[in-house]
């Protein structure tokens, strides 16, 4: 076992001078350290390593140069094999230059499963062991000096997931942030939390990536320890057997889903797709095909008790077992808010809606039982009906989900739990109908969420996207993601201070801090103001939008100059480091903090033209008024009048936001969201044209047609003073 003064500290180690390093590991190890600072040589002060999700047991003893490494695989697994591949693509990156194993190198990293010979002496010279927890996924990283003078780094495994796991955090140890490649000295003992961590992600109502991003996804997942990707379908996945409701160009083909399969597994990541089977397939319920199926025509929930419901299940399912061969089953079964409306109506009004609800998952379970997987549904249920628990059955997996703050978790997961099914618990990463995900939300709702599942024995975390208003982007998406990764392998409630500090550093490769700041500058925008799809798009004229105006205005200006700091931040982070990584979640961070910014601007202009017209309105039969009377309708509407820029506000972000989606995602379901863009522009466009027709009009007959007449509304105030 790991020493105990090892146990549970956080990186932020006294950085030892270049000599102390040429002592043996003991002494490293025993050397006093302090929880807050890393001393270097030069007496300077620097942090110590960022990593995510934080290690259980670390310490760390400054850094070391290397220029050279090499990887070496002693027992020639081919997992093991593929983790040294993936580290390696890594060092190259980062500038260190990949050596032969039996050339001199500034480090060697070796790769061993615990079993091994080499890998038991290490274990013995350090007094360390794998206990039961660590079994599936934990590792040991240990660095040291080896007899040619040069560093050494052994990562040790049970497994191939916990060599890899380990591989991962190394990557994290690597430090160019001074345009020198460096390796943080350490010694790191970890192991899982939580034994499923994964991320669901909605690609049904809107978005549906590229192959390649779908990959790269995986890739990033793999590198903060999720081991499950749970993509959500309605009507977008392929059937062989039933190819009707799957939209051409935006949906995922069997050959597709195998390959992905395939990509995932040597990741160490499980692909659980959940397919809709109950509510939420208005999509497939659409087509006449499936009327006799439906609880409500052309509704949203499939009907219990209809001779084709299960056979359809079952259609998608046998598929969905052959492409996909990990033990679970995702049957969604969530917000069936169209039961007992229809079909089930007289069901429902005799024995109510839990037991009907309950039914319908036991006749389900029964169905797929042939396919020998574990089901999982969302645990709504739970709340909204806890009669319905004792009749599903108990092999099956309840996930309750909660986006928002709860003081107590405890009763979404309890009613499962006191029943005896195993629970799974999904927080949000809170990206639904916003501009940009409000990422105070998510990393309340994440970090109180998963430490009440760990503390009442949830066995999972399913950190949640999803994509309600069809223009939800995933690269805007990370931040909240990945603190739900890191809170799945981190033991009780996860710090949200110390991630947002890893943040930049990790997934950017940002040693600045321009990126972090500028998170911070987008979270104090998004609490200042509604950023809502909702408000972007409320036309500030209209009866709500005026409202809304109302409760705006007050906290605007500083809403705007919060994201135009982070604009600010992140323009010259891409401009003055080369080497940043994700740049396209970078520029996706940016469209938000424009879309941020706009939202205040439009209601600044839609008031100063409110108020600039009553004041032409007012004065304009005062002949010694006619030059101020010109200026302020030209500053309505002319080639650089508020409604142009209105309409040039619509139109730079409708470009910023179709490169993004383009980005990422397929060209399918982009025009059902430009075209809104389309609609305003046209407004804008519209407006300012029927203003400069009034203003021509009233050339000739020296009169201004009523504020009213051309949809504008009233002044905020009734000052109607004229402009100095």
């Amino acid at each position: 076992m790991l020493t105990p003064f090892l146990a549970s500290v956080r990186p932020g180690r006294l950085v030892q001078p270049p000599n102390a390093l040429r002592l043996s590991l003991v002494a490293l190890l025993l050397f006093a350290v302090s929880p807050s600072t890393q001393l270097l040589a030069q007496g300077s002060v620097a942090p110590g390593p960022m990593l995510s999700p934080q290690p259980k047991q670390i310490q760390t003893q400054g850094l070391v140069p290397v220029h050279t490494a090499s990887v070496v695989v002693p027992g020639g697994n081919s997992e093991d094999l593929f983790a040294a591949q993936n580290l390696s693509q890594t060092l190259r990156r980062r500038g260190i230059l990949l050596s032969p194993a039996a050339g001199p190198t500034d480090l060697t990293i070796t790769l061993l499963r615990a079993g091994a010979s080499q890998a038991q002496q290490i274990l013995a010279d350090n007094h360390l062991s794998f206990d039961q927890a660590m079994h599936d996924e934990g590792y040991i990283l240990l660095s040291h000096k080896d007899s040619s003078g040069g560093n050494t780094v052994d990562i040790i495994g049970e497994t191939s997931a916990g060599v890899f796991y380990g591989v991962q955090t190394l990557k994290q140890l690597i430090d160019d942030s001074n345009g020198v490649p460096s390796v943080w000295i350490a010694k790191i003992r970890d192991w899982p939390s939580m034994k499923y961590r994964g991320e669901d992600d909605d690609l049904s109502r809107g978005p549906f990536p590229t192959m390649a991003f779908m990959k790269h996804q995986l890739e990033v997942f793999a590198a903060h320890k999720v081991n499950l990707y749970s993509p959500y379908f309605e009507n977008t996945l392929e059937y062989a057997d039933d190819p009707l409701a799957a939209p051409p160009g935006g949906a995922l083909t069997r050959d597709q889903a195998k390959e992905l399969v395939a990509f995932a597994s040597r990741l160490h990541i499980m692909i659980v797709p959940e397919q809709e089977a109950f509510g939420h397939v208005h999509h497939v319920l659409e087509y006449e095909k499936y009327a006799d199926v439906a609880e409500t025509p052309h509704g949203y929930v499939l009907a219990p008790g209809q001779a084709e419901s299960l056979p359809l299940i079952k259609s998608w399912f046998t598929q969905i077992a052959a492409d996909f061969p990990s033990p679970f089953l995702h049957i969604g079964a969530d917000e069936t808010f169209d039961l007992g409306m229809g079909r089930t109506k007289p069901a429902v009004d005799q024995r109510g809606l839990g037991p009907v609800y309950a039914d319908f998952l036991a006749s389900i379970h029964s169905t797929l039982a042939p396919l020998h997987r574990r089901l999982l549904f969302w645990g709504d249920i739970g709340d909204s009906d806890p009669s319905a628990i004792p009749g599903i059955p108990k092999d099956m997996i309840a996930i309750p989900w909660i986006y928002w703050h709860e003081d107590s978790y405890d009763h979404d997961i309890l009613p499962f739990k006191k029943q005896g099914l195993e629970t799974w618990v999904a927080p949000g990463d809170a990206n639904w109908n916003v501009v940009f995900p409000n990422e105070s939300t998510a990393l309340d709702n994440i970090s109180g969420f998963v430490a009440a599942g760990q503390r009442l024995g949830s066995t999972g975390v399913l950190t949640t996207v999803w994509d309600d208003d069809g223009e939800g982007l995933f690269n805007e998406d990370w931040f909240g993601v990945l603190f739900g990764a890191a809170a799945g392998w981190q033991p009780g409630k996860s710090d949200a201070a110390a991630y947002q500090a890893s943040f930049g550093p990790i997934f950017f490769g940002d040693g600045s801090g321009r990126i972090n700041q500028a998170i911070a500058q987008i979270i104090a925008a998004e609490n200042l103001i509604d950023i809502s799809d909702r408000v972007f798009w409320l036309d500030p004229w209209s009866p709500a939008g005026v409202k809304e105006g109302d409760k705006l205005r007050a906290n605007i200006p500083a809403a705007r100059l919060d994201a135009e700091n982070a604009i600010n931040l992140i323009e010259t982070a891409l401009a003055s480091q080369p080497s940043l990584r994700e740049k396209n979640a970078l520029l996706a961070m940016e469209l938000g903090a424009r879309r941020i910014d706009f939202i205040g601007l439009k209601f600044q202009l839609s008031d100063e033209i409110r108020n600039g017209y009553a004041q032409a309105y007012a004065m304009q039969n005062d002949p010694s008024k006619k030059r101020i009377v010109g200026n302020i309708m030209d500053d309505i509407s002319s080639n650089n009048g508020k409604c142009q820029d209105l309409r040039d506000g619509y139109s730079l972000l409708k470009t910023l936001y179709r490169q993004t989606w383009l980005s990422e995602n397929r060209p399918y379901w982009l025009d059902n969201v430009l075209v809104r863009y389309d609609l305003r522009i046209q407004l804008w466009q519209s407006r300012g044209e029927q203003i400069g027709t009034a203003m021509e009009e009233a050339y000739r007959t020296h009169q201004l047609p009523t504020a009213s007449s051309l949809g504008i509304p009233g002044p905020i105030s009734s000052s109607t003073e004229t402009p100095k």
